[in-house]
């Protein structure tokens, strides 16, 4: 029995020395005094930001890693400065719908693309529909979801959310990943050489802290 506590200990004190090496101010940042009810791993961003355009395919695989009882969430915000924060609130509308729908990777990849590659510009509520029509969505359902009490109290939710790390100066710009509420990640502090294998070794060890 000693032998294989031994054993386990010395297999474990190199995870042990990786979660040491994030430090609290340099790899990630406490942004609040309480962390979420439930475990969560959370992205803001922005359809009219392209680095979140690049950023995608990287939090898709990061998702992937995530254990099975923590939630992955995308809070769109209203305060780049490309279009109006009344048209960037209708597509945080939009992307509740396309949660609603069970629809979120397809829609959310096309109003990427509306934006950031086809450089069209959202300047109504029908330039969405028509999008989420050509996107097998039925016109009907969606001007439904769209006028619905809990789609518009999931955005302003998300609204609030956001404006909630902004007041606390913990939010400036997007992408940006909080862990349960509490962390932000400071991607610019992160092995460069091994991006995606450190980013998820900090993401896991945040979301074991308390």
């Amino acid at each position: 029995m000693k032998k294989i506590i031994g054993l386990f200990l010395l297999l474990a004190l190199p995870m042990l020395a990786t979660a040491a090496n994030y430090e609290e101010g340099k790899h990630y940042t406490v942004v609040s005094d309480k962390a979420s009810k439930k475990p969560e791993v959370r992205e803001f961003f922005s359809f009219y930001c392209p680095h979140c355009f690049s950023f995608e395919p990287f939090m898709a695989d990061i998702k992937k890693e995530l254990p099975s009882d923590v939630s992955f969430e995308r809070s769109h915000v209203d305060f780049l400065r490309m279009a109006s924060p009344e048209i960037q609130f209708m597509l945080t509308k939009g992307l509740v719908v396309a949660k609603q729908l069970n629809m979120e990777d397809k829609l959310v990849g096309a109003m990427f693309n509306y934006v950031q590659v086809q450089r069209a510009t959202f300047s109504s509520e029908k330039d969405l529909r028509n999008l989420f029509v050509l996107n097998g969505v039925d016109g009907a359902e969606f001007d439904k979801r769209m006028k619905s009490f809990s789609v518009n109290s999931q955005a302003k939710a998300m609204k609030k959310t956001q404006d909630y790390f902004s007041r606390r100066g913990a939010l400036k710009g997007v992408p940006a990943v909080f862990i349960n509420g509490k962390y932000r990640i400071n991607m610019q502090e992160l092995d460069r050489n091994n991006l995606k294998a450190d980013y998820n070794k900090l993401v896991q060890h945040l979301l074991t802290l308390s």
